[in-house]
């Protein structure tokens, strides 16, 4: 008797779990073979026309082919922002094929809207700093 009990108590916990279990499957598939994103890839995105215009007001004229280089530091601050140091490269003037470096420091402010958290402020990307490493 004891064991029948045990038999109906599966049998509705199976059934239960195949009615509640999804029927489809999603299969996850890569973006393109070979291809993955960083968190810098994406920082980097969300700040490279910021960093264009920075450097169009830097260097005088608008610069093609400048390359982002490493993030150096991600800070968070009470206000619900980020700052980012980010280095890059800038073709010199003299030779394309050399470049100089630059610091550039970001703050990004993501869009927030709570008042747990006392934050209120739409996206936005700001340079703060702006420093020539090399000449």
């Amino acid at each position: 008797m004891r064991c029948t009990l045990m038999v109906k108590q599966y049998l509705i916990i199976g059934i239960l779990l195949f009615a509640l279990a999804p029927l489809q499957i999603a299969k996850a598939e890569p973006f393109s073979e070979g291809w993955y994103v960083t968190t810098e890839d994406i920082i980097a995105d969300i700040v490279f026309s910021s960093i264009d215009k920075r450097i169009e007001k830097e260097y005088g004229h608008n610069v093609f082919g400048w390359k982002r280089g490493r993030i150096v530091g991600i800070d968070y601050n009470k206000n619900h922002s980020y700052d980012i140091s980010m280095r890059i490269e800038v073709p010199s003037k003299s030779n394309s094929s050399d470049y100089v470096e630059d610091l550039v420091k970001v703050r990004i402010y993501p869009a927030c809207d709570s008042p747990k958290i006392a934050c209120n402020h739409n996206f936005k990307v700001v340079i703060l700093d702006y420093n020539h490493l090399s000449q």
